[in-house]
């Protein structure tokens, strides 16, 4: 999903320019919770070492791959505050429901 090209239809009301680094905050924040729900002992630095190469191999193959996409530095802006979100959440329901 990450490395096909998106287009941009300005016929749907939910489509704008910037949609897809709401769409780059919005994986990467499921990816973030879903990796701490699997991996719940996993030290934060750890956590955001893996997620910060993820985001930066994702965006290097985009580019390398030629199918439309672009490698973009406010992509991996997004998809590290989006996996930091995800990480909060997981923190906060954690502490909360089952502390």
């Amino acid at each position: 999903m990450l490395l096909r090209p998106g287009v941009e239809n300005h016929e749907y009301p939910f489509m704008f320019n910037g949609i897809d680094k709401v769409l780059h905050f919005g994986i990467f924040g499921m990816l973030g919770f879903s990796f701490m729900a699997a991996f719940p002992r996993t030290k934060f630095i750890y956590f955001f070492q893996i997620i910060l190469i993820y985001a930066f191999l994702t965006e290097i193959l985009q580019d390398e791959m030629h199918l439309g996409r672009s490698m973009e530095t406010l992509d991996i802006v997004a998809d590290t505050i989006g996996c930091l979100i995800g990480y909060y959440i997981y923190k906060v329901l954690i502490k909360r429901y089952f502390n």
